[in-house]
């Protein structure tokens, strides 16, 4: 072996002894984060269950909220299912001295939570612009939120935040009225996490996918078991319809509101809607065509899972249904065209009771913010 050959292979072997040095240095930095950061694995917070069919009730009828369902495409008598097992969540407490991510974007019932611990301070932009090559395959609503140091608080991220985060936290709504999360968008959200971590220098762990997935799907069948819209009807007699002009005035005088969506709204002082007024047709209610509307019937609708305290907003869609029946010398009827009953509306109210008790007994209470996003 002459001088030349020696020279080479010293050289290559130097450079070999500093790559696997470097290598075992970032490796040895990346354990000692994680090591810091983590304390063991993210819970399972719900367990998947079988869920029974909907049971007749002698009373109205209730249409199913959009949830993807087989119940979703007809209408079905309000009553309580067999929901499925959900294990009992603790509250939000908070980990490594930060506070518990706003549930408004994030909880650990409605939400697939993956923190991202980064060895460098990120600037929101780089992660937005890492993030935008996925994000897209994901059918679920995915929001960010970056720990604010010097507010001591989260923040919810978008691409023109201008701040650096050390510790994000990416979150994927599990269930909503469309259905569950599905395998793809787990598969699409988890392998985008990954990558971003990988790209940013950070250590992110990763709860067990298959997991995850049977507790989207639990969510998702226990929403579906209560996901009921009650709505009783007021039709008027074959050759004297309603006249759009009376209607209004009568739902104005009764405190409800015309919105865009083309129903007269119950708005509750947080600006929240109690119940719905609509017309029974096809043809919308709108401000400019009211006075030269005429229609054979109306529907008042309670979105049972999305309201606080049901019985008291169903007695007020009671009072209302009774003002407006008499005051358009209409019939107050079910889904089936038979006169309500005061049994019948006395099943219905403890129906609603029943329902929203189920809800809370489940750790999604009525009209809070977890149900408002579950049910949406």
């Amino acid at each position: 072996m002459n001088d030349l050959q020696i020279a080479l292979l010293a050289a290559g072997s130097a450079v070999v002894a500093g790559v696997w040095g470097y290598n075992k240095w970032q490796e040895r930095q990346h354990r000692k984060l994680a090591e810091k950061i983590f304390r063991g694995g993210q819970p399972d917070v719900l367990l998947g269950g079988e869920s029974g069919g909907n049971a007749g009730a002698a009373a109205p009828t209730a249409e199913a909220a959009g949830r993807d369902s087989d119940e979703s495409h007809g209408r079905i008598e309000p009553a309580v299912r067999e929901e499925p097992v959900m294990a009992e969540v603790p509250a939000q407490q908070e980990v490594d001295g930060l506070p518990p991510l706003p549930e408004e974007y994030a909880d650990e019932v409605a939400d697939c939570v993956i923190r991202v611990d980064l060895v460098e301070p990120l600037p929101a932009s780089g992660l937005w612009a890492v993030q935008s090559g996925w994000a897209g395959h994901v059918g679920k609503t995915m929001s960010w939120l970056g720990f604010d140091e010097a507010l001591g608080a989260w923040r919810l991220l978008s691409a023109h935040d201008a701040e650096c985060y050390t510790v994000v936290c990416a979150a994927l709504q599990l269930a909503d009225r469309r259905g569950a999360a599905t395998d793809s968008d787990l598969s699409a959200f988890f392998d985008g996490v990954r990558d971003l971590a990988k790209q940013c220098s950070g250590v992110a762990e990763m709860p067990k996918r298959d997991d995850v997935l049977m507790n989207a799907r639990g969510l998702d069948e226990f929403c579906a078991s209560v996901d009921l819209q009650l709505g009783v009807n007021i039709v008027a007699e074959p050759d004297t319809p309603f006249a759009g002009a009376r209607l209004r005035d009568l739902a104005e005088a009764a405190g409800l509101k015309l919105l865009e969506d083309g129903c007269f709204h119950a708005i509750d002082n947080a600006g929240m809607t109690r119940f719905t007024l609509g017309n029974i047709g096809t043809e919308r209610f709108e401000a400019r065509s009211m006075t030269s509307l005429a229609t054979h019937g109306v529907t008042l609708a309670l979105d049972v899972p999305r309201v606080a305290d049901g019985p008291a907003v169903f007695d007020a869609m009671r009072l209302v249904a009774e003002q407006l029946t008499q005051g358009l010398n209409g019939r107050l009827v079910d889904g089936h065209g038979n006169p309500l009953t005061v049994e019948m509306i006395a099943s219905i109210r403890a129906k609603v009771a029943e329902l929203q008790r189920t809800m809370a007994q489940h750790q999604i209470v009525a009209g809070s913010v977890r149900a408002l996003r579950l049910f949406s």
